[in-house]
């Protein structure tokens, strides 16, 4: 089995960050989403990946590298536009051949990894298996609808009026037979290739679909709240680690880690929270849920439940909470102007202006 991992795509709901930078590359716990995937993807017994790539392919490249250092041997796939699921599968049809794999999109995360779903795959040997989870409002994901034997009978991608609540977590699995139907595919009205149109189109030639019932924990990291909840949720697992220095006017309360060359100085730290190396935390609050990338600096200020990426500071603001905080970026107060009010009245009015 080999395995087709999606990094293409613009990430524009998590603009501005990822103007300059991939969106699957955005950290959770100081650790790039990607980097779950391909780990669960190896933990999978899976070696053979194949990375689809858009506009952001250098970086991709830059930070993956050949795969060796997860194990894996990768395969760069260039994706010309973002033209659909399907169409992924379509440039990877040589990669791919007659092998069984699974397509795993790279700015998911799933905690439990996909090592059960592949074994049932490899068991029960369906022309396709696709996870699920249930969601609130199934009009914004791929939707299933399923027969009384929980078997797949009917697809939709982003329908107007949903037949269930059911909806298609980024995880697939299929054999040889979907090339087949993806070579016949047409764009739908959204210009693309839906994978859930190759997924009926196994259906409606009498091949078997199944499906599984996510059992663990499931994000589309795509906007900010996600990443924060994702980030929330990999904390809560960390292990307290003290390889950089902390002095003795600080206080460490709960899971903290503070990675080799970071320093922490009079400041108050509550875990769960990673502080990464070369990170400067001095005088200052960090709160539960926090994780602060490698060479930031945390000076006079206080944060909790947010994300700091590589090389930001962050100096004399009295607090910051629910943030993204894009590498390099500087947050400081705003100037201290007098405060003032400009009007202009007419005869006889009454203002009333608070302190």
């Amino acid at each position: 089995m080999k395995a087709l991992v999606l990094a293409g795509g613009a990430g524009s709901r998590l603009r501005p960050i990822t103007h300059t930078s991939a969106k699957q590359l955005v950290p959770v716990a100081n650790k790039p989403v990607l980097f779950y995937g391909l780990e669960a993807i190896r933990d999978a017994g899976i070696r053979e990946v194949g990375i689809v790539v858009g506009d952001t392919a250098k970086e991709i490249r830059r930070a993956v590298g050949d795969g060796s250092r997860f194990g894996l041997e990768v395969t760069y796939l260039p994706q010309e536009a973002p033209l659909g699921l399907a169409h992924a599968v379509l440039i990877a049809r040589d990669f791919l051949g007659g092998d069984d794999f699974v397509m795993y999109l790279g700015d998911n995360f799933i905690v439990g990894g996909i090592n059960d779903l592949v074994a049932r795959f490899r068991r029960e040997r369906p022309a396709a298996q696709i996870m699920l989870t249930r969601v609130s409002d199934p009009r914004a994901f791929g939707v299933a609808e399923l027969d009384g034997s929980g078997r797949v009978i009917g697809l939709e991608e982003k329908p107007e009026k949903p037949k269930s609540d059911l909806a298609l977590v980024g995880v697939y699995l299929f054999g040889p037979d979907v090339h087949e139907v993806v070579a016949g595919l047409k764009p739908s009205w959204r210009n693309e290739l839906e994978i859930t149109d190759a997924v009926q189109g196994l259906i409606d030639s009498g091949r078997r679909v199944e499906s599984t019932m996510i059992s663990g924990y499931w994000k589309d990291t795509g906007n900010v709240t996600d990443m924060l909840e994702v980030n929330r949720l990999v904390l809560e697992s960390v292990e307290p680690s003290v390889e950089g220095s902390v002095d003795g006017a600080s206080e460490l309360i709960g899971r903290v880690v503070v990675e080799p060359g970071a320093s922490v100085s009079g400041s108050r730290v509550v875990g769960p929270v990673i502080v990464g190396a070369g990170s400067v935390v001095r005088d200052s609050y960090v709160g539960p849920f926090t994780s602060i990338d490698r060479d930031c600096s945390v000076i006079d200020s206080e944060i909790e439940y947010s994300i700091v990426l590589r090389g930001a500071s962050i100096d004399g603001v009295g607090r910051i909470e629910c943030s993204l905080i894009g590498r390099e970026a500087e947050v400081t107060p705003a100037p201290r102007v007098p405060k003032a009010h400009r009007l202009v009245l007419g005869d006889h009015s009454k203002v009333q202006i608070s302190k």
